[in-house]
């Protein structure tokens, strides 16, 4: 699957902030083929750069700026929390997640950028810090291998915590069942905003938590908490419905406003497939 998916790369939306030349564009102005705007000249500027054509034909002096190209940074937080672990099917959120996952990180240090991993758990994060040696994807890949979905989501306090420990532009990627209240979890996401990173937010899903199927009567026990509730489906599935489409769709529209991708995931789609049209939407 990564081997097809490697002809789409991971391009981010906003201009990033690397520690070395790369393929992505940068905030900032430098050298490469990427022509961005005149301005005119100063005294202590480069003249390599000045556009003698311009020179010649109006007598002024003007000098040529190109948009600096950097690499990519990639942090992806992965909700360890217990909501994560449940599934209907043969595949738990939790094990799609982390295939999800770990599918992102090869593909960014494949081709060439940094990856970082954050495990959000209950007692706080599990932070590896983004490299582009090949060698790191190992660790990736074991620190995704022995992580637990269990406890209460910290996903809120997390994202404001990564905003600010990362200090140069980056794209976050989020992989959650956002199951948290909504106002704090798009207050986080209005912080990275403003610290100017590229955001993509994926919500794991579980076909049952979407249709609500249930049919006799059911014991629902909180995955996070000691809490239960014994009830008939039939009498609270339009409620639960309605509650669940608003939460989706406030998530939603509050990525729109804050610029940040929505991908819904369902664990019964194909990787694959949410994969290619992540990347194709970003490619186009």
């Amino acid at each position: 699957m990564v081997a097809r998916l490697a002809r789409l790369p991971l391009r981010p939306r906003r201009p990033v902030s690397g520690t070395m030349s790369g393929q992505h564009k940068s905030p900032h102005r430098g050298s490469s083929v990427e022509f961005a705007e005149y301005r005119k000249y100063a005294p202590g500027d480069d003249i390599r750069r000045l556009d003698w054509r311009v020179l010649a034909r109006s007598d002024r002096f003007y000098m040529k700026e190109f948009e600096a190209e950097t690499n990519l940074r990639c942090y992806v937080l992965l909700d360890c929390s217990g909501s994560m672990g449940y599934g209907s099917g043969s595949i738990p959120k939790f094990d799609r997640a982390r295939q999800l996952v770990a599918s992102l990180l090869y593909l960014v240090v494949q081709q060439g950028d940094a990856a970082g991993l954050v495990r959000v758990r209950e007692d706080g994060l599990d932070e590896l810090p983004a490299k582009r040696n090949p060698a790191h994807v190992r660790t990736l890949l074991e620190s995704l291998d022995g992580a637990v979905a269990k406890g209460e989501t910290g996903l809120v306090t997390a994202i404001h915590e990564v905003a600010e420990k990362i200090r140069e532009r980056a794209l976050v990627v989020i992989v959650s069942d956002c199951f948290c209240p909504l106002a704090p979890l798009l207050e986080a996401l209005r912080h990275l905003d403003f610290k100017k990173h590229d955001v993509a937010v994926f919500q794991v899903v579980d076909p049952d938590e979407v249709t609500f199927p249930f049919e006799r009567p059911t014991r629902f026990a909180d995955l996070e908490s000691p809490g239960h509730l014994t009830t008939e489906p039939s009498l609270i599935r339009s409620e639960y419905l309605e509650a669940f489409g608003r939460h989706v769709e406030g998530l939603r529209d509050g990525c729109a406003q804050f610029r940040a991708d929505f991908i819904q995931v369902s664990t019964d789609r194909d990787l694959e497939e949410v994969l290619a049209d992540f990347l194709g939407d970003r490619l186009r």
